[in-house]
């Protein structure tokens, strides 16, 4: 098998989308060679813990609501193109996403990734769930057939927020800015949401190298 590394954060459109136009290259390739993991990288580092209001949020981060709607025009094209309708209408509050990393990397352990952050993708962007509220997070992980008692009492604590941090800080000192960023093999990066042909042409490569490497 060869790693798939995935940096991403449930809040990131782009992620979502990105991860919609893999997975779809991995359905239509079902003996794919990649193992994937994902990994924390949070937009918004120094939000406060309890979030804060979206609507002001993105008016200070892009200057004014004009410019906001305006910056949001191409995700949503891109969404759509994806097959993905997001309502965006419904996310009252930009949340602090440390402990949905925190749930993701739980969910590593217990191999139950990727179902984890797809379920926190459409917690945020189709539910307008708040993705930072210890009992919406506690919800999810047992969705996923976690243990909700272990992830809420786990929660209520800072098990793994330092590596947490220490791993977003990681990634950014070796030149990450930004998501989602994918990492094959430990050695090939690939930026943004790449679209699935694209997905498909690398999967396609790296099948006929490890075709051509068997004795």
């Amino acid at each position: 098998m060869i790693k798939l590394d995935i940096l991403s954060d449930p809040i990131c459109p782009w992620c979502y989308i990105g991860w919609t136009n893999l997975a779809r290259a991995l359905e239509a390739r079902p003996d794919h060679p990649f193992a994937i993991e994902w990994h924390p990288f949070q937009l918004n580092p120094d939000m406060p813990p309890g979030g804060m209001d979206r609507r002001a949020y993105l008016e200070a981060k892009f200057g004014g609501k004009d410019r906001a709607v305006q910056a949001y025009l191409p995700v949503l094209q891109h969404a759509e193109g994806a097959g993905l309708t997001l309502n965006l209408d419904a996310i009252a509050r930009t949340p602090n996403t440390l402990d949905a990393h925190r749930l993701i990397h739980w969910a590593g352990i217990e191999g139950r990734q990727t179902p984890v952050v797809l379920a926190l993708f459409r917690a945020n962007f189709t539910d307008g769930r708040d993705i930072g509220d210890p009992e919406t997070l506690a919800d999810i992980a047992r969705d996923a057939g976690m243990d909700r008692a272990m992830v809420a009492t786990l929660l209520a604590g800072d098990a793994d927020a330092a590596d947490i941090a220490a791993r977003d800080a990681h990634a950014r000192s070796r030149g990450v800015t930004g998501v989602p960023t994918f990492v094959i093999d430990s050695q090939h990066v690939l930026t943004g949401a790449q679209p699935t042909e694209t997905w498909l042409s690398v999967i396609d490569e790296i099948t006929a190298q490890l075709s051509d490497q068997t004795p």
